[in-house]
C-alpha cells in the first residue's frame, strides 16, 4: 500500500507580508510503500479532506490514524501540514518533530518543522532546519526558500538574497522568491535590484497590484516619482478601494506639487518715511517748554523793587 504524503508549503501572512496563506503542494519523491493496515482507511479519509481543504476534518482523521498505528511518520506529517494550513504552528511542530523521530533523515520533515518554526517566529531553529534540509536534498528550492525566510527575520539580508536567487534557479515560477528577495535588497537599499524582481512579477502577472505597489514604493525611494505615481495609478485600477494606495498616491503627488511649485516673490520692505518736524510730541515738547519758562521768568521777576520817581506829587 502506498502512503501518500502531502508535502505543503506555506508562509504567515504577518510574518512575510504575503496576501494570504500560500499553499504550495509538491510531490513526495519516491513514496514509501507500507503494508495495509491499522489507521490506513482513517490516514486515506484525512488526505481526501485535506484536498478540500476541511483542514479541521482532516487533523481530527489523521489523529485516529496515530492512535490506531502511532509508528507511521506520514501519518504525523499530513497532520503537521493541516495544522500549518490552519496556522497552528506549535501543534504542526510537535507533529514533524516526531516525524523526524522516527525518519530522521526525512527532509520533508525538517521543511514542514522549519515552516511551522517560521510561523512561530522562531528564526534560528527555522534555519537550523531549513540547514538540515538543504544538507538532505540540496536540489530542492524549498529547502533554500525556507532558509530565506529565516534569514530575513533573523535580517540577515544578504544572505535572504543568495537563497532566493537560489531558489530562483531552481523554481523560476515561484513568485514568493522574487517578492521576498526583492524586499531584502530594499532593506539593502540595492532598489534596482528591486525593481527589477517586482518588474518580473507584474511582467508574470499583470493584474498583481501587490507588486505594483511594492514597486512604486522602491520607485519612490529612488526619487522617480512619475514612475511611482503611474505605478500607485495602475495598482488602484486593480484594487479601487485600497486605502494605503490611495494615501501612497497622494503623498507622492504632493511630493511632486511641492518640487515643481515656483519659488514664492519677495516682497520689498517697506522703508519707514521720516516723521515731519510737526508732529504731536514735538509740539507737546514745544508748550511743554514754554510753560517752564514762564514760570522760571515769573519767580525771577516776583521779588524785585518797582522804579520810584523823583517827582514830587
Amino acid at each position: 500500500m502506498i502512503i501518500k504524503r502531502i508535502t505543503i508549503f506555506a508562509a504567515a501572512v504577518g510574518l512575510f507580508g504575503m496576501a494570504g496563506l500560500a499553499l504550495a503542494k509538491e510531490k513526495a519523491g519516491t513514496p514509501a510503500k507500507e503494508k495495509a493496515g491499522a489507521g490506513m482507511s482513517e490516514y486515506t479519509k484525512g488526505n481526501q479532506l485535506f484536498e478540500a481543504k476541511q483542514y479541521e476534518q482532516a487533523v481530527a482523521e489523521f489523529a485516529k490514524a496515530i492512535e490506531a498505528d502511532g509508528k507511521q511518520p506520514a501519518f504525523y506529517e499530513n497532520r503537521g501540514f493541516a495544522y500549518i494550513a490552519l496556522e497552528k504552528g506549535t501543534e504542526a511542530a510537535a507533529d514533524f518533530s516526531k516525524a523526524i523521530e522516527l525518519t530522521p533523515k526525512d527532509e520533508r520533515a525538517y521543511m514542514g518543522r522549519a515552516q511551522a518554526l517560521l510561523l512561530q517566529k522562531d528564526y534560528a531553529q527555522a534555519l537550523a532546519d531549513a540547514n538540515k534540509a538543504i544538507e538532505l536534498k540540496p536540489d530542492n528550492a524549498i529547502g533554500y526558500k525556507f532558509r530565506g525566510f529565516a534569514e530575513i527575520g533573523l535580517s540577515q539580508w544578504d544572505k535572504a538574497v543568495a537563497d532566493f536567487t537560489t531558489a530562483n534557479q531552481k523554481n523560476p515560477d515561484d513568485p514568493q522568491n522574487y517578492d521576498r528577495r526583492a524586499w531584502a535588497n530594499r532593506n539593502l537599499k540595492n532598489y534596482d535590484a528591486a525593481v527589477a524582481d517586482y518588474t518580473t512579477l507584474i511582467e508574470k502577472n499583470p493584474a498583481d497590484a501587490e507588486a505594483l505597489v511594492k514597486r512604486g514604493a522602491t520607485y519612490t525611494s529612488l526619487t522617480q516619482y512619475e514612475k511611482a505615481i503611474a505605478d500607485y495609478q495602475a495598482a488602484l485600477k486593480l484594487k479601487p478601494d485600497d486605502y494605503d494606495t490611495v494615501q501612497r498616491l497622494q503623498y507622492v503627488q504632493s511630493t511632486v506639487a511641492a518640487k515643481n511649485a515656483p519659488p514664492p516673490t519677495a516682497t520689498p520692505t517697506p522703508t519707514p518715511e521720516k516723521p515731519g518736524l510737526i508732529t504731536p510730541l514735538n509740539i507737546g515738547i514745544a508748550m511743554a517748554l514754554l510753560i517752564i519758562i514762564a514760570i522760571i521768568l515769573r519767580l525771577v521777576t516776583r521779588g524785585k523793587a518797582e522804579e520810584t520817581s523823583g517827582r514830587i506829587r
